[in-house]
């Protein structure tokens, strides 16, 4: 097993990671200075959580036997 540094990969160890904001699209900064990461604000990260509330966004998951029974008890 290897190891190697940043500066083996020939990158930046000072450099920041720019990520795009899942919800605005906005570069920012991924840093832990940044509670709401990776969203850019705070008002971009409810804005997620409010489509996950409403049910904008789901997670698709094929039915089992037991949720395609009529009666549940049984």
């Amino acid at each position: 097993m290897s190891t190697t540094s940043s500066a083996d990969k020939g990158s930046n160890p000072n450099k920041k990671l720019e990520v795009r904001c899942p919800s605005c699209g906005t570069m920012h900064t991924y840093s832990t200075d940044n509670p709401y990461r990776p969203f850019c604000s705070k008002g971009c990260k409810a804005i997620d959580l409010g489509a996950w509330a409403s049910e904008s966004y789901r997670v698709e998951a094929k039915p089992t036997t037991e949720d395609l029974r009529d009666d549940p008890s049984t």
